[in-house]
């Protein structure tokens, strides 16, 4: 029992030791890729698995908690149904510290996205549009994916720019 001065403090204590717990599940050892590696992320990141470099197999982002976004899009018709992995979640699993997430594309277009988009209800990696994967012929195997519908701010020139599809690399840089 603790003394009536530090009662007050229990909850802070709780709330610590809570904290420390889940960033400890959140920066747990990354696993190797089994598959085709189809997700590399480098830069300042803290958690790898080949070399200084963190690799995902289609299995181990399908691993990590799943977000559904369905929203219309500029280049497909009505709305559609994205699943992926939040960016949000992707930046905590590979211990990202960095400002920018520069987002490169198969055939090397890149694009900057300011870390500060990786928040609760905000861009998701898609890796199944409709209930389907994505072939690189329909902006696959990863898109990032906002959800446009759900705010003006997200339906904007500059949040089309960093919608990157066929996404192969993320570079988290200062």
């Amino acid at each position: 029992m603790l003394p009536p001065l530090f009662r007050p403090l229990r909850p802070l204590a709780l709330g610590a030791a809570l904290t420390l717990s889940l960033a400890q599940v959140a920066l747990a050892e990354l696993a190797t890729p089994e598959g085709k590696v189809v997700l590399t992320v480098s830069g300042t990141i803290s958690e790898t698995n080949a070399g200084d470099t963190a690799q995902f197999d289609m299995a181990m982002l399908r691993a990590l908690p799943a977000q559904e976004i369905t929203t219309s899009t500029i280049w497909t018709a009505g709305d559609q149904t994205f699943v992926g992995v939040a960016l949000k979640d992707l930046a905590q699993a590979v211990g990202a510290e960095g400002a920018i997430l520069r987002s490169y594309a198969i055939n090397d277009y890149s694009v900057d996205i300011p870390a500060s988009d990786a928040i609760e209800g905000g861009p998701i990696i898609a890796y199944q549009l409709n209930g389907a994967a994505m072939s690189v012929r329909d902006k696959g195997p990863l898109w990032i994916v906002y959800p446009y519908d759900s705010a003006s701010s997200y339906r904007t020139e500059v949040i089309y720019s960093r919608s990157i599809w066929q996404l192969d690399r993320i570079q988290i840089t200062d």
